[in-house]
């Protein structure tokens, strides 16, 4: 049975313009560029322009746009001078006395000159084994296999795919019918190519395929040969007792194996000019410079665009208002497309301001937080933060400071770096002082460095070494951050004299 009831409920909801900030504020400088050459070409209202070549758009008047406007309004005549319209065109003209809308100020001029660091093209790794591929032999068949087969080796030279797999892609996509047989002799003659390890499916054939066809055959080679072919296991894992034990190699037999090993390559591919692939730079958000003890912060140009709105639109929307049209359908539609470009082109660049005093204001705080460790660069100087702290000083939420702090770079006078990594927990040493799990960290990585590398230190060994210096932690910590910096166990570590 239907029943009428009155609830009462509060709700929070984001209006599409906070959506909007949020997803501008957690984006890369390299991202945002790409976002804003996306909106400018989506939204015709935005533009990039030059300094006095448009007017402002007035913003303090166009947050009062209501949503709910009614395109079928009696009539567009004066609207600005109607009191029952809710539409009001002198939110949309600019005020002449308003400088020009502008992010950030363009220092260059037409005659400035612009230097690009020139790259070099040569053929991909692909295009290198097809070219070794022609001055072979083969039938029609054999070579598309091959063909096939090279197209499913990535750039560190692995094939990707087993042999069955590839049978079956051949059989749907080419309609070629081949076995097991032919696949693995394409295979062969592949792996025969240069540079060598290339075509191999994993590490242990990538280096067998290397040592192989290493000449003249010394005693040297054909251990290590027998080490990578018959006891692979035990040597990646540094059984070297259980190996001399097994095949009666003295220390020297085997210290000359594991340094052929040593020798090869474990991704052949990367051993061609990598000129021709996209190289990869780290574009930093913030910069960081320090003069006579004092700190300077400065956010990246490429994070304050010039934007501005369309000089032609704002003409458009004055010249459809003062249109004495009236009751017109296809003029009310084209009013409201042009309101709703101007509206979002204003929205925009409000979020891309509010994106740059975010970032600024969040960055001051971190680097008031950590101005010892930015202007000496010694990590053990680090104090213990977390996002709470610094949301707590700049008034903003958690949420917030995390968008900023995740996929953000810092340029230092002492390297470029993740904003993130500054963060760390606290833990308290003998004296009761909190200190940072990056100062543990390095005073840890610091005694590995140093450690005789015939006998590395255990977990218990760096724990009581820890304990000594103040820092009385548990072992299975002291794993836990030696797991986080990448560094292997101890019977790992070993290596021959």
């Amino acid at each position: 049975m239907l029943k009428q009831r009155l609830q009462q409920k509060l709700l929070q909801k984001l209006s599409p313009q906070q959506i909007q900030l949020m997803k501008l504020l957690q984006l890369p400088t390299l991202l945002l560029e790409q976002r804003i050459k996306e909106e400018i070409e989506e939204n015709p209202a935005l533009e990039e322009g030059v300094e006095d070549e448009y007017e402002e758009f007035e913003e303090s008047q166009a947050d009062d746009f209501d949503d709910d406007f009614d395109p079928d309004e009696k009539d567009f005549d004066e609207p600005e001078n109607d009191p029952d319209n809710e539409f009001d065109i002198s939110d949309y003209i600019e005020d002449d006395e308003i400088p020009n809308y502008k992010l950030s100020a363009n220092n260059t001029s037409a005659d400035d000159e612009h230097k690009e660091i020139p790259m070099s093209s040569s053929f991909s790794f692909q295009e290198h084994l097809l070219s070794q591929l022609g001055l072979r032999d083969l039938s029609e068949q054999e070579e598309i296999v091959a063909q096939h087969i090279i197209g499913n080796i990535d750039d560190a030279g692995y094939l990707q795919r087993d042999i069955h797999s590839l049978i079956d892609d051949l059989a749907f996509s080419l309609n070629i019918n081949t076995n097991f047989k032919e696949v693995l002799g394409m295979l062969r003659v592949i792996q025969e190519f240069d540079p060598p390890g290339v075509g191999a499916r994993d590490l242990q054939e990538c280096l067998l395929l290397q040592i192989r066809r290493k000449t003249p055959r010394t005693p040297s080679l054909e251990n290590a040969t027998v080490l990578l072919e018959k006891n692979f296991n035990d040597f990646t894992k540094k059984h070297y007792q259980k190996i001399q034990k097994k095949y009666n190699f003295t220390d020297e037999d085997l210290k000359d194996a594991i340094d052929e090993i040593l020798k090869l390559n474990p991704k052949p591919g990367n051993t061609l000019t990598e000129s021709g692939r996209s190289a990869q730079y780290v574009v930093p958000d913030f910069i960081v410079s320090g003069t006579n003890g004092d700190l300077e912060l400065s956010l990246n140009s490429r994070n304050a665009p010039e934007l501005r709105i369309s000089r032609t639109y704002t003409d458009m929307l004055e010249t459809m208002a003062g249109n004495k049209t009236k009751g017109n359908p296809r003029e009310k539609e084209a009013m409201m497309f042009v309101k709703q470009k101007l509206d979002g082109a204003k929205w925009f660049i409000d979020a891309i301001r509010q994106r740059q005093n975010t970032l600024l204001v969040t960055m001051e705080a971190i680097l008031e937080f950590q101005k010892e460790y930015f202007l000496t660069g010694d990590e053990t100087r680090i104090r213990p933060m977390i996002l709470k702290d610094i949301a707590d000083i700049v008034q903003l939420d958690i949420s917030t400071i995390s968008r900023v702090a995740n996929s953000k770079y810092v340029q230092t006078p002492y390297g470029t770096f993740l904003l993130k990594t500054l963060f760390s927990e606290s833990l308290q040493n003998e004296e009761g002082e909190e200190v940072s799990t990056r100062e543990v960290k390095k005073i840890l990585q610091d005694c590995i460095g140093a450690e005789n590398k015939t006998k590395p230190l255990t977990d218990e060994q760096l724990t009581k070494i820890l304990k000594d210096k103040g820092y009385n932690i548990a072992r299975r910590t002291v794993a836990k951050y030696r797991e986080q910096l990448n560094i292997p166990v101890a019977r790992l570590r070993k290596e021959l004299v």
